[in-house]
């Protein structure tokens, strides 16, 4: 693990190993900066087997580029709640959530006082009317339960014993509790829906919006468990199935070597790239059973989603927490923003259509928000351009956050590369004429205290 200046350059560096005890392991380094040591943002980086993981630290008190906005974002619940939070004047509310959690559907939902970590399937004590519930007390506005859609048999592995009927009925149960839970509750949104894939030599995926269980197991008569049958780790497959019946999905904690078809990791498809509109960026520790959202454990994905945006998907960023304990956004601020049409109420399709946009960023401070726009064009548009192009960055912190770094991400969809800062960052506002062919472009703030959030990128056909 390697500690880097502001400028890129190694400071000190750490080189040992570390034996894992099943799901869950911690080795403490310690460290104290030095009083001399100028303050700034820093970053660690950790590898460790095929891992790699970077996230940046606040040494002292920044500097800033920006200094916090005066714009107000009042929480959507709870005391002095007045009017819906708007980002400058774009014309468009925030609503900000988790679209990935956890309940005893599949291997969430444990107790926090006893839960360190997945559950056995459907033992956990709380199910979707337990989740949806603790997510709108506590403040957000949207949660996603995304149950593992191998374990409506019961099992992590397989039980050819188990009833194929009751499978399916508890996933069309999930369903009508997050549809009766929102007509209760308007201003909240619940989702219910599944998280499929496996890890090894797989990858998970949500998908938001299908009626009917997807999956490949069987009974021991043959049956599925599942109302529709897809092959196992079959990417291809399945992105042209929910391309057919218009799903939506989000590439969850994606790795380099996920999702592959025929034999190539993160490999584009033209359905695919129709479908998956999400990439998780950044999530905080799926087994947290934290209540105060002081989780430290992180882990970010920006490597391997600028893999999938080089490859040609069209994805927004998100930030979820993959709650297995009932702490459904609780362990920690980091929260998926959408953007909504000024006065839109959110429900349901109103949500799904702005994902379909592409109207997402991602954020590690719930208190702030990111949005970027190309020549007036709101993120996650694709735009047809001639002549110079203006990129503004509109961010907001009702926190008194400021800004103390700020890049402008470039990439080239197709090209299969490396997502590069735009030469000349950290201005607010860019306007350069780029080279003739396709481009996308996002932005990324890193506030005074060492978080980051991510807008959704816009997409140019430069002329």
């Amino acid at each position: 693990m390697g500690l880097y200046r502001p400028d890129g350059s190694l400071l000190r560096q750490w080189h040992g190993r570390h034996a894992m005890y099943r799901e869950n392991s911690m080795l403490k380094i310690n460290w104290q900066a030095a009083s001399t040591l100028p303050t700034g943002i820093y970053e660690l980086r950790l590898e460790a087997g095929g891992i790699r993981q970077q996230r940046p630290i606040a040494i002292g008190r920044p500097s800033l580029l920006f200094a916090a906005s005066a714009t107000a974002m009042l929480p959507r619940h709870g005391p002095g709640w007045t009017s819906r939070p708007r980002l400058d004047t774009l014309g468009f509310d925030i609503v900000v959530g988790d679209l990935h959690s956890q309940t005893n559907h599949s291997d969430g939902g444990g107790d926090p006082a006893h839960c360190h970590g997945a559950q056995p399937p459907q033992s956990g004590a709380f199910g979707p009317e337990d989740a949806f519930q603790f997510a709108r007390r506590h403040g957000l506005d949207f949660l996603m339960a995304s149950e593992h859609n191998h374990m409506y048999d019961g099992s992590d592995g397989s039980d050819p014993a188990a009833d194929p009927q009751a499978a399916r009925e508890r996933y069309r149960l999930g369903l009508a509790s997050a549809e009766q839970f929102s007509a209760r509750h308007p201003g909240f949104v619940a989702l219910y829906g599944m998280e499929w894939g496996v890890i090894s030599g797989g990858g998970h995926l949500n998908i938001f919006n299908s009626p009917a269980l997807l999956g490949w197991e069987r009974s021991s008569s043959g049956e599925p468990f599942a109302d529709v049958v897809t092959p196992k780790s079959d990417y291809a497959a399945l992105y042209t199935l929910m391309k057919e019946q218009g799903w939506l999905g989000q590439f969850n904690h994606p790795n380099t070597s996920q999702f592959a078809i025929n034999g190539a990791p993160l490999a584009f498809s033209a359905d695919g790239a129709a479908v998956m509109a999400l990439c998780e960026v950044m999530n905080s520790n799926a087994f947290s059973n934290r209540l105060d959202e002081r989780e430290t454990r992180h882990s970010f994905y920006e490597e391997a989603c600028g893999k999938l945006l080089e490859a040609g998907y069209r994805l927004a960023f998100s930030s979820d927490q993959d709650n297995h304990c009932a702490n459904w956004g609780a362990s920690y601020g980091n929260r998926t923003g959408i953007l909504l049409p000024a006065g839109t109420a959110p429900t349901r399709e109103a949500l799904l259509d702005a994902i379909r946009a592409r109207r997402v960023f991602a954020t590690m401070d719930k208190h702030s928000a990111i949005a970027l726009t190309a020549n007036g064009a709101m993120m996650g548009a694709e735009r047809d351009n001639s002549g110079p192009l203006t990129l503004r960055v509109h961010f907001n912190s009702s926190a008194g956050r400021g800004i103390a770094a700020l890049d402008i991400m470039q990439g080239v969809p197709g090209r299969h590369g490396a997502v590069q800062p735009l030469p000349g960052g950290g201005a607010l506002q860019q306007t350069f004429t780029p080279e003739p062919g396709a481009h996308f472009y996002y932005a990324r703030v890193t506030q005074d205290d060492g978080k980051q959030l991510w807008s959704a990128p816009v997409w140019i056909n430069q002329r």
